[in-house]
């Protein structure tokens, strides 16, 4: 990579458009096509320039290395967004004898000049594609090293108990004993440290994907009105004809910064209706992938056998029971339906939005991570850790040194590929071409 690359950095389209250069001849180049004044690490002001032709007026800066984004010189021009005046300008660079940048190239030249390791560049990109501010912030904490610095510590464990190892093979007589004593101890720190990032990515995915959210119930307890409530809107048809919704309805939002995808589903109940049973067999089928069910009971009505079905088939599922209609004289309180269902129970009512940020607050609880650990949301990262900690549960097995040995090294072998220091060229082919141009 000792050529210079260039690319547009910003989105198509804008007032300004960003672009940037990296590599030796960054500053060469910008005084070859800047009228402004060069001075490192300061923007200035000046005219675009072909020959002698201008091509827009524009600011500059040039930013030596290594204190830059790649670890190379950098330089970066600010034009103005119109799609003629940004091709003119990527067509100027690309005469003066730059290569125009691959998918992810700066953030790649970025991990091999050492400014980040690889769980923090694949992190650039969980950044720009976060659709809600929780999911930014995990993927901002892993930029910022979070995840690294945990494994790095787990790897620090692991190394010393392999030199260890390494030591009593070689001086058994002095060595084994004290070796062997502790080693249990030493795999086990390791192997909880990598089972709390597991534990923590379950809840992570809800950061990349959103959790998927389903509210389930017999038909007219309110379940239209109450997804209409979550989401701020008018989503869902509300009518007091029982079998409204015939098929699944899905919005997404986000609750205090957590992104999550919420399903109305058509009333459960036998019916003869061809159209409605199919509804209705969705709503089943969509309860199976839901990481959370909102189960709907009315207020202003007996309790059922709809009821009690809907709540046998939810058994095993996490579950919060919402009786809704409060703003109606009700037949059944709270506390009577925590006691028949067992569960955690929110009464709302969607009308006048009564409990219905307590309700989110609840479904916050059930659904979503930690803020204080780091969160593995990479599902590459996740295999990798997974068989890391079968390595170790493996060393833990075994009372042959040098078969522990291997465990151990194939442990460290698999958390260095997330971190990029065993990793091959084939995968950071595979991880950069997911990336944007200009990253």
């Amino acid at each position: 990579m000792n050529d210079t690359i260039f690319a547009l950095s910003s989105p198509a389209g804008g007032a300004i458009a960003v672009i940037r250069i990296s590599g030796n001849e960054a500053l060469e180049t910008l005084t070859s096509v800047f009228s402004g004044d060069v001075k490192p690490r300061t923007v200035s002001h000046g005219k675009l320039l072909d020959g002698g032709e201008t091509v827009d007026d524009i600011m500059a800066v040039y930013i030596p290395s290594p204190k830059t984004y790649t670890g190379e010189d950098m330089a970066e021009l600010y034009t103005h967004g119109g799609a003629a005046v940004v091709s003119r300008a990527l067509d100027l660079l690309q005469s003066k004898g730059l290569r125009p940048a691959e998918p992810g190239e700066f953030t790649r030249r970025a991990y091999i000049n050492g400014k980040m390791d690889l769980a923090q560049a694949e992190a650039v990109m969980d950044v720009i594609s976060a659709s809600a501010e929780r999911s930014a912030k995990a993927a901002v904490m892993q930029l910022e090293g979070s995840l690294s610095r945990e494994l790095s510590r787990i790897e620090d464990i692991l190394v010393d108990a392999l030199s260890g190892i390494d030591a009593a093979i070689d001086y058994p007589d002095e060595l084994e004993e004290d070796v062997f004593s502790g080693l249990p101890a030493a795999l086990n720190e390791a192997a909880l440290g990598i089972s709390k990032l597991l534990e923590g990515a379950k809840h992570a995915a809800v950061l990349r994907e959103g959790a998927s959210i389903v509210i389930l119930g017999r038909p007219n307890t309110g379940k239209s009105s109450l997804m209409n409530a979550l989401i701020g809107h008018s989503r869902a048809i509300v009518t007091p004809v029982p079998g409204t919704t015939r098929d699944i309805i899905e919005e997404q939002t986000s609750f205090n910064g957590v992104p999550v995808r919420i399903a109305d589903t058509a009333g459960l109940r036998e019916t003869d209706d061809l159209v409605e049973n199919i509804g209705i067999q969705r709503a089943k089928e969509a309860k199976e992938n839901a990481d959370l069910l909102l189960l709907a009971f009315d207020s202003a009505g007996e309790w059922s056998t709809e009821d009690e079905s809907l709540l046998n088939e939810t058994r095993g599922k996490e579950r919060i029971a919402v009786l809704c209609k409060s703003d109606l004289e009700p037949k059944i309180s709270e506390n009577e339906l925590r006691v028949l269902t067992g569960l955690e129970v929110c009464t709302v009512s969607s009308l006048t939005g009564e409990g219905i940020e307590e309700l989110k607050g609840n479904i916050l609880k059930k659904v979503a991570p930690s803020e204080e650990s780091p969160l593995v949301t990479n599902k590459r990262h996740i295999a990798l850790l997974k068989t890391a900690h079968e390595s170790l549960e493996s060393a833990l097995l075994t009372n042959e040194p040098d078969c522990a040995a291997t465990d151990i090294k194939t442990a460290l072998d698999h958390i260095g590929q997330i971190t990029g220091k065993t990793v091959d060229e084939k995968v950071l082919d595979r991880i950069f071409e997911r990336f944007c141009v200009g990253k």
